[in-house]
């Protein structure tokens, strides 16, 4: 009896096509028809709080500590992924200031140098590094330690670098990004050693609280943008120099992430976990830091984000297969043979 053949895939190998992608933007689309308003926006503002917590608490369960405490021992890599992240691309996006207003609004380079300043990812960063036969172990702690780290440096440097853009900024706006984020996350580390096998059995559907987590919080912030009227700002010729700009930020860091990381004497493992964990952005963790920081202003200033997001997964999935072909390619230090699929951001 003759097997089936295997099913030729419809897209091509290189053009990934990530389904959650397509879920952002009729979330948007959602967004623009039948905004929250009213009752039905403070219910939906609370459980989009909720979700985040419970996102981030999940993302504390998970976090193996002796992982976190063995990964402190490989300290220049972590300094150098937390230099690009709260330095370089902070420095970049001021830069882009000389773009306004040719090129950019102010309120869109408000949003783009809070791009600039949000911590890098946790899950794609891994990923992307095992399907490259990176440094698994060194991605794990490295998009760990920028999240934690962006908890307090991101809302300090919003402060810093926007000013009065950040019009949400204050002591209490701080104190909500830690009773949000960093709270929930050190629950999750106390309570692992109790609720981590479970978080193993149910991984997949745990899966889709993450994802679930995420487009509440988008629809949340451009339902507000939509009640506000502030979408009438964004024209789409604006909209295509911005995807230009940020095309242009992408492509500097992931040059610079790869051969400064080679000047600095990184191997090819450690300097793949830099790439990605260096040159990519959190929407998982600036969402809720812009509803916090911009109020009324952050379906705009989450902007910039999404457009960034959504090229940073489509660039580093195509990297990452291509690292993966190269001649000195070796298996991930500390991973298994089985590869990670790419996930959500």
């Amino acid at each position: 009896m003759s097997s089936r053949p295997p099913r030729r895939p419809l897209l091509p190998s290189w053009l990934p096509i990530d389904p959650y992608i397509l879920a952002l933007l009729a979330t948007v689309g959602l967004a623009a028809l039948l905004p929250a308003s009213g009752g039905a926006a403070t219910a939906a503002n609370g459980a989009a709080t909720g979700a985040v917590a419970l996102l981030f608490f999940l993302y504390g369960a998970r976090l193996s500590t002796r992982e976190a405490l063995d990964g402190l021992k490989h300290w220049r890599l972590h300094v150098t992924v937390l230099a690009c992240t709260f330095l370089v691309f902070p420095l970049l996006g001021l830069a882009a200031r000389g773009l306004v207003p040719t090129v950019l609004t102010p309120d869109l380079h408000s949003g783009f140098l809070f791009l600039c300043l949000v911590p890098s990812t946790i899950q794609s960063s891994i990923a992307f590094t095992s399907i490259a036969r990176g440094n698994v172990p060194a991605a794990i702690c490295a998009g760990s330690f920028s999240s934690l780290a962006g908890i307090l440096v991101t809302p300090l440097l919003a402060a810093l670098l926007l000013g009065h853009s950040a019009g949400g900024f204050s002591a209490d706006s701080v104190l909500k990004i830690v009773l949000q984020l960093l709270v929930p996350f050190l629950a999750g580390q106390f309570l692992r050693r109790w609720v981590g096998g479970f978080l193993v059995r149910h991984k997949k559907a745990l899966g889709y609280v993450d994802r679930g987590s995420i487009l509440l919080v988008v629809y949340t912030a451009f339902s507000e943008g939509m009640n506000r009227g502030v979408w009438h700002l964004v024209t789409p010729a604006r909209l295509g120099l911005l995807l230009a700009v940020e095309a242009v930020l992408l492509a500097v860091m992931l040059g610079l992430t790869w051969y400064g990381a080679k000047r600095l004497g990184f191997g090819r493992g450690d300097r793949i976990a830099i790439q990605f964990a260096g040159s990519k952005k959190s929407l998982a963790a600036g969402l809720p830091m812009a509803s916090v920081l911009f109020g009324a202003q952050a379906s705009l200033a989450v902007l910039p984000l999404m457009l960034f997001h959504q090229m940073q997964l489509m660039v580093c999935a195509v990297i990452a297969r291509r690292r993966a072909r190269d001649p000195e390619a070796a298996e991930p230090t500390g991973a298994n043979d089985e590869r990670i699929a790419v996930p959500a951001p």
